[in-house]
């Protein structure tokens, strides 16, 4: 199987013009038009590279693509995203280079180079059944894209997602799952130095909420539950009527985050008075190591046979998409996409030397899974 390695190495300088095409299209989330531009691109880029067209899939006015190809018993969902989380203009300060086989620029990393890598892959299967889809929100969240990522992965053999690799190139096996909350929290005003005894301070509200929810996270479980961004009052001398505050919450197992989304909607007010809401709960559900394990033994063992360097996983705290397909039963692998480091920092870049390996694993794994019964 090494032959293959060498084919994708050869492809090496055509994966590089597709890597700066992408990378000099900028595409941050927020903006859609930005998003719904690089679409046209990915698109063209992509129907070059697969001989056939995307369909467009806007939701909630983002641009999402997607291929379907091939026709046969089993298919293959390959996940990546074309949005980034650099704003218009970023490429004046972090230009496009490939100076001594390392490429920089915005998004590349995260996660452009895997972009291109599935459509090298793919284009080198032509008969496999695979589902390419490229969403355009992920950094966000992926608000208008989860639903059809889950309904495309329902029933697929396996999710390979492009996301970047962690340190060295080592796979994800496992991502927390993530829970969002907003605590908003009702007093009464009161001037604060006439008469405070007739208020209802928002503001100690706030902190007997903090502490509690502080304590929800269980350490030797490696869940985390931390309050964030927190507003209160209007003036110096007012006491605060309202106040609320953001709850960033994670865990690797499906269980801590439901007991935690329990917790969090049981607090009650601690004030005589005093009025309490939690807003939110779980946004992507933990990617657990039981539906990863067996495509990495999969991955690793056509590593070998391609002659590349032993793999290597880790478990992460951040999510991906990933998250959603592991979340409906789907087999998933993350963190196949591009090897280098720096992700949404200056420091943003690739290992040229490791695309053309990365590639051809990704093409070996599609066709060993989609010729495995």
């Amino acid at each position: 199987m090494t032959e293959l390695v060498e084919q994708f190495a050869a492809r090496l300088p055509q994966l590089l013009a597709d890597l700066e095409t992408l990378v000099t299209c900028e595409s941050p989330s927020s903006d859609v038009a930005a998003v719904a531009h690089s679409a046209d691109v990915v698109a063209q880029l992509g129907a070059e590279r697969l001989g056939s067209k995307p369909e467009y899939v806007v939701v909630d006015g983002c641009t999402h693509l997607r291929w379907r190809l091939g026709d046969g018993p089993r298919r293959v969902l390959v996940l990546a995203h074309h949005d980034t989380v650099w704003p218009v203009g970023s490429l004046t300060t972090h230009p496009f280079t490939n100076e001594d086989d390392v490429l920089r620029g915005p998004g590349c990393f995260d996660m452009k180079a895997g972009l291109v890598m599935a459509l090298h892959a793919i284009s080198t299967l032509p008969s496999a059944t695979v589902t390419l889809l490229v969403t355009g929100d992920e950094e966000l969240g992926s608000p208008s894209s989860r639903e059809l990522i889950e309904t495309e992965a329902a029933g697929c053999s396996a999710a390979l997602v492009l996301e970047a690799s962690a340190d060295a190139g080592a796979l994800k096996l496992e991502r927390k799952g993530v829970s969002v909350y907003e605590v908003r929290i009702t007093g009464r005003a009161a001037h604060a130095g006439l008469e405070p005894e007739l208020g209802i301070n928002a503001s100690v509200e706030a902190a007997h909420q903090v502490l509690a929810i502080s304590n929800l996270g269980n350490v030797d479980l490696g869940t985390t539950v931390t309050p964030t961004v927190l507003t209160s009052g209007t003036t110096r001398n007012t006491v605060p009527a309202t106040a609320y505050f953001f709850v960033d919450a994670r865990a690797w197992t499906v269980e801590e985050q439901l007991r935690v989304d329990e917790a969090m909607h049981a607090l009650r007010p601690v004030l005589p008075g005093s009025l309490l809401e939690i807003i939110g709960g779980p946004n992507r559900p933990p990617l657990e190591r039981k539906m990863s394990e067996e495509l990495y033994a999969r991955a690793s063992r056509l590593a070998i046979d391609l002659g590349l360097p032993a793999l290597r996983s880790v478990a992460v705290g951040g999510g991906s998409d990933g998250n959603f397909t592991a979340g409906i039963g789907t087999p998933t692998l993350d963190g196949l996409g591009a090897v280098g480091g720096g992700a949404h920092a200056d420091d943003e870049h690739v290992l040229v030397a490791e695309l053309a390996p990365r590639t051809a694993l990704l093409a070996a794994l599609i066709a060993d899974l989609l010729d495995t019964p």
